[in-house]
């Protein structure tokens, strides 16, 4: 008999039985969770290309421990929770763990914790963004297993990434206060050094107003940290040394969510005598009174794509397979933004 000239391997069968390597790995893995017909098709080409998984091998290679890192800024509050589970949901499904880690917005520390997930041979790593440390990308760069950037998309990346375009996010919330009549409008964005997703939505905003014809001066903006007690604090700041904003443009939906509280204990009434939008449409944020206007980031979606898009990478790598996923972006009008009433 003669023997074959090339290895079989996950990817062999996957190609045999016209499904996913992620398909393939499920059957092997939990197979109660497959279609029976789709099931079967894979079996058949398991028996056919005389596929044998080698589990010493990926106790040392590729799967080394079906575990999957994912690293993210912060587990506070409902800013990545939607986004986390949904990736620890389809990564589930493919017969997989996932290892989670926070940094809490500080890139060296990025670097510790995502190398303590990589000594652990994870299979494949997703981070938050494109913003990260040049140790952080040469780690990466070094290591046989691939990587993905969620929630932020640049047509530019150097990693593979799946999430939304924040500029686009910035630019519906400036242009809908535009739309309403408002000119006097403040910011509450937090620091953007290493947070490419707020400097892309903070960009955009200001390009929108500087296109308008509007000038804001430095006095009407204020940064806040992603949490709900600063976001107060610093709108109370805010109002209180500039009394004319009809208007505030949030960071986020946690910063938009203390500037609310903010606003109302200055005795403002939102929106009549304030209008404020935030980004990214968290988890509740339709349920606070009143219900905020946003720009709808699909947190799940984005998360879902990514952990099956890692999955199927760890059969079939190739680092230099740079993919760019772009998830559209939509504005969620409710009630916490109005048209501008002349006093």
């Amino acid at each position: 008999m003669k023997k074959q000239a090339y290895k079989v391997d996950i990817t062999s069968v996957a190609k045999a039985a016209g499904v996913s390597a992620a398909t393939v790995s499920r059957v092997m893995n939990h197979p109660d969770l497959v279609n029976p017909a789709t099931r079967k098709k894979v079996e058949t080409a398991i028996r056919k290309t005389g596929y044998i998984r080698n589990r010493a091998a990926q106790a040392m290679h590729g799967r080394r421990s079906a575990t999957l890192g994912l690293v993210v800024p912060t587990v506070n509050y409902s800013i990545f929770a939607e986004l986390v589970q949904s990736f620890n949901d389809a990564v589930t499904d493919l017969g997989f763990t996932l290892l989670l880690a926070t940094h809490g917005y500080d890139l060296k520390a990025e670097y510790q914790v995502l190398r303590k997930l990589l000594e652990h041979r994870v299979d494949g790593i997703a981070l938050i963004g494109l913003d990260h440390s040049d140790d952080t990308y040469r780690l990466l760069a070094s290591q046989d297993v691939p990587v993905v950037a969620v929630w932020s998309y640049s047509e530019t990346s150097p990693l593979s990434c799946i999430g939304a375009d924040n500029r686009e996010a910035g630019r519906l919330a400036a242009e809908h206060l535009l739309s309403l009549g408002h000119q006097r409008i403040g910011f509450i964005f937090p620091p953007t050094d290493e947070n490419d997703r707020a400097r892309g939505r903070l960009q955009a905003v200001q390009s929108v107003f500087e296109d308008a014809g509007i000038t804001i001066p430095d006095t009407w903006s204020v940064q806040s940290l992603y949490s709900i007690a600063q976001a107060k604090a610093a709108c109370l700041e805010l109002l209180g040394r500039e009394q004319g904003l009809t208007a505030l443009v949030c960071g986020n939906d946690i910063i938009a969510q203390g500037a609310i509280s903010g606003a109302m204990q200055r005795g403002l009434r939102v929106p009549q005598d304030l209008s404020i939008i935030g980004i990214g449409d968290f988890a509740g944020s339709a349920d606070i009174y009143p219900a905020l206007s946003t720009v709808h980031i699909p947190a799940q979606e984005i998360g879902a794509q990514a952990g099956r898009y890692l999955v199927e990478r760890i059969a079939d790598f190739d680092a230099k397979d740079i993919v760019r996923c772009k998830i559209e972006v939509t504005l969620k009008l409710r009630e916490t933004t109005a048209p501008l009433v002349a006093k």
